[in-house]
């Protein structure tokens, strides 16, 4: 099992992306969703979470207000719309899956734990230059 992210590219500084993150072989329905980016030379770092019932989500105070995290069970797909880039936003993004227990529906996944995780993709570059 694993999952796949896409629609990284380049994009100019104020400019949007959308990323997604698709399962291969298994649902997300049961799934916390936490992305992550790791910019070159940096360790990975949490960016924002969403809870398998998609009611509970979380952001890293330097994308707050400005990247927005949904899934859509249904099309077992979780976007990342992040809009208002900077160079700093630069990066390899990544998903990962991680469940959180019979009661942890509503529980947002571990921004600071990328090892809790189950399943993760193989990322998707993310470059704002001008």
């Amino acid at each position: 099992f694993k999952l796949v992210e896409s629609g990284g590219g380049l994009v100019q500084p104020g400019g949007s992306l959308r990323l997604s993150c698709v399962p291969s072989g298994f649902s997300l329905e049961y799934y916390a969703i936490g992305w992550f980016r790791q910019a070159e030379g940096k360790e990975r770092e949490g960016v924002s979470g969403i809870s398998s019932y998609g009611d509970t989500i979380t952001y890293a105070d330097p994308v707050k207000g400005r990247f927005t995290l949904s899934r859509d069970n249904a099309k077992n797909t979780v976007y990342l719309n992040m809009d208002s880039l900077t160079e700093e936003d630069t990066g390899v993004y990544y998903c990962g899956a991680v469940v959180l227990g019979p009661n942890g529906g509503s529980r947002a996944p571990p921004l600071d734990m990328p090892e809790a995780y189950d399943y993760w993709g193989q990322g998707t570059q993310v470059f704002v230059s001008s």
